[in-house]
């Protein structure tokens, strides 16, 4: 198995090298949209708006980045997939492709909301960190639930109706755990917490697209 997903995460890469329109668009959305706030503010924002703007923004980074991920394969190249691989190789190397692809696009969010708007962040390695893990989770649950909307007539609204109810959990927890990286004081041992929370979270949403995309897969 480990074969068949470096060999899907192979062809991923090399099919967006090929298509840099793709990733160029994204990278000018995240740039124009942080410019579009920047320029809405007289001033910097507080730090508690900083970081819901920042995760909002990244919510809608992840859906115009990962929906495409199942979207964007035809019937004909699904049936091939269908020829040679297993549906938990193929799931999984999707996943890891688009959890990848998520931390670049994180890293580059929250490069453009440093320059344009300041930085409030107290610890920026601890928020760095929060925000890998985070890119993480939302990259997994979209890429899950595009999975469930391309098999229902490639409807790319099903994703937003899907995932909202399942990553609204999720934000509010990396809301509340980014606030230690502004300097908020935690009991002991609650930051521990809520990053462990994030990361069972993740877990299940991995351990529920192994499980559930080969019933998918027989479509």
């Amino acid at each position: 198995m480990t074969r068949k997903v470096l060999a899907l995460l192979h062809k991923d890469i090399l099919l967006e090298l090929r298509q840099k329109h793709t990733f160029y668009g994204i990278l000018l959305y995240i740039a124009s949209t942080v410019f579009v706030l920047y320029l809405s503010m007289p001033e910097s924002p507080d730090a508690q708006v900083w970081n819901s703007l920042f995760w909002v923004i990244q919510l809608f980074v992840c859906v115009n980045t990962v929906a495409k991920s199942f979207l964007q394969e035809s019937r004909g190249r699904m049936l091939y997939f269908y020829s040679i691989t297993s549906p938990r190789a193929f799931i999984i190397g999707k996943m890891i492709y688009n959890m990848l692809l998520m931390l670049l696009m994180s890293l580059v969010s929250l490069i453009f909301f440093f320059v344009f708007l300041e930085n409030p962040v107290s610890d920026s390695l601890l928020f760095v960190g929060i925000v890998m893990l985070g890119g993480l989770g939302l990259s997994l649950v979209f890429t899950l639930m595009s999975a469930i909307a391309a098999k229902a007539q490639q409807n790319a609204a099903l994703i937003a109706i899907l995932g909202f109810p399942v990553i609204l959990p999720q934000l509010l927890l990396l809301m509340r755990l980014s606030k230690a990286a502004f300097g908020e004081v935690f009991r002991d041992g609650a930051v521990w917490q809520l990053a462990g929370l994030v990361g069972l979270f993740d877990l299940l949403v991995l351990v529920l697209a192994v499980v559930l995309f080969p019933y998918l897969w027989k479509d």
